[in-house]
């Protein structure tokens, strides 16, 4: 017999027989019973000779009233664990193999407290109320997302909708990341924000009492340095001088504004007339509150940005949406950007996001801009956050080591 419930419930029982342990040319009778991809065994206190038995059919062969009573005893304890199935898969979808085993057994169970999707789920809510106060949209996503995956590994390993908090260990945590990078094919990097994510769940249940054990304890593992994209001065000056049509050239503009400001795609899409201020020197300036983390960006606009600024003042979409630039979807830019990185044939990672690593590397850091500066206008809670773009390309190395030339010397 076999149930095939919602939330991925698979329930059977069997009977079998253990053959290798006859006693006086009889074999004991075991009760199989299947939750998922988990399975435990119970003996039923009977035995029978294994002539008298079908495999395939999980009962006795035979119409002799003792055949029949065994049957009918097995058919009676088949319903009854059934029964307790159906009670609790009607009662509540997290219960476990070990729940099943103890209420067809008439063991009390204790409770075990709160439970990991449960609290995930109450954090995901109190952080929605937030969504434009504390926390960015991405970041509410983000742990959507992360609850989405935590809740399918919990199903995928051990079969259930929800694990007790007290059930963590280190081998979950372990478990979970390999989950992430086989089953759901994350990079390195990606795993562990997810399993961040997760810890701050674990983090306020410990704080909360929940929680007394660690899962996180041993669990060490850290992020792998990433060689972020950027485009050289070369590439930057193709793209720039480059004629396309005007799909491809209003996207271009957005690209390039975005080279120069370091604004995100998200920013730039929220950037209107009133994020443009004269600032305390009396030159023109951007500021803006990043969707992401709220910081203030301060960025003095040069000449290529204004005259982008300009060039679209009038655009009927920037006007109706008050917009300073006419900015496609992200995921029509992204797209687009991969049509204007074949026509100039750039083989790069073509992304919005392109444009903030090229700003920080090779506008700023890379034209003598210090990176304190740099990280005031990315926005940046800390310069730590800075140095991830901060790498120097061959020409600023050549230049900087040129100080030493004819400052030592030999004779030879």
């Amino acid at each position: 017999m076999q149930l095939i419930m919602a939330n991925y419930q698979t329930f059977n029982v069997h009977f079998y027989l253990k053959k290798h342990r006859l006693t006086q040319g009889e074999a004991p009778i075991y009760m199989r019973i299947s939750l998922n991809a988990q399975k435990i065994d119970f003996s039923m206190h009977q035995r029978i000779d294994p002539e008298l038995w079908s495999d395939k059919m999980g009962r006795a062969s035979g119409s002799v009233k003792k055949i029949r009573d065994l049957n009918s005893y097995l058919d009676s304890m088949k319903s009854k664990v059934t029964h307790h199935f159906i009670t609790l898969r009607e009662s509540t979808e997290n219960f476990s193999l070990e729940t099943l085993r103890n209420a067809f057994l008439g063991i009390k169970e204790e409770k075990k407290g709160p439970m990991v999707i449960e609290k995930y789920l109450e954090h995901n809510k109190k952080i929605k109320l937030l969504e434009g106060i504390d926390f960015a949209p991405q970041t509410i996503e983000r742990y959507e997302t992360s609850l989405k995956h935590t809740r399918d590994f919990i199903r995928y390993k051990y079969g259930r909708d929800d694990l007790f908090l007290s059930e963590l260990d280190n081998e979950f945590i372990v478990d979970y990341d390999i989950y992430l990078k086989t089953q759901r094919n994350c990079a390195h990097n990606t795993s562990l924000k997810y399993i961040k994510n997760f810890k701050k769940i674990i983090n306020l249940a410990i704080a909360n009492g929940h929680l007394s054990a660690d899962p996180f304890t041993n669990f060490k593992a850290k992020l792998k340095p990433v060689d972020r994209g950027f485009l050289n001065e070369e590439e930057l000056n193709l793209i720039i001088s480059k004629n396309f049509n005007n799909r491809l050239s209003e996207v271009r503009d957005c690209f390039v504004f975005s080279c120069f400001t370091g604004l995100a795609y998200s920013d730039i899409l929220s950037l209107s007339k009133e994020n443009i201020v004269t600032g305390s020197d009396g030159n023109i300036w951007i500021k803006i509150k990043r969707k992401k983390t709220s910081n203030l960006s301060s960025i003095p606009i040069l000449a290529i940005t204004q005259k982008l600024i300009d060039k679209y003042q009038y655009h009927p979409e920037c006007m109706a949406k008050n917009r300073l630039l006419p900015v496609k979807t992200n995921q029509k830019m992204n797209a687009y950007l991969k049509e204007i990185a074949d026509i100039c044939g750039i083989e790069k990672n073509f992304t919005s996001h392109l444009a903030r690593h090229t700003f920080a590397t090779t506008v700023t850091l890379n034209n003598n801009v210090p990176i304190e500066t740099v990280s005031k206008m990315l926005g940046h809670s800390s310069i730590n956050m800075t140095r991830v773009y901060a790498r120097l390309l061959d020409k600023k190395v050549g230049q900087d080591m040129k100080q030493l030339e004819g400052k030592y010397d030999m004779a030879v």
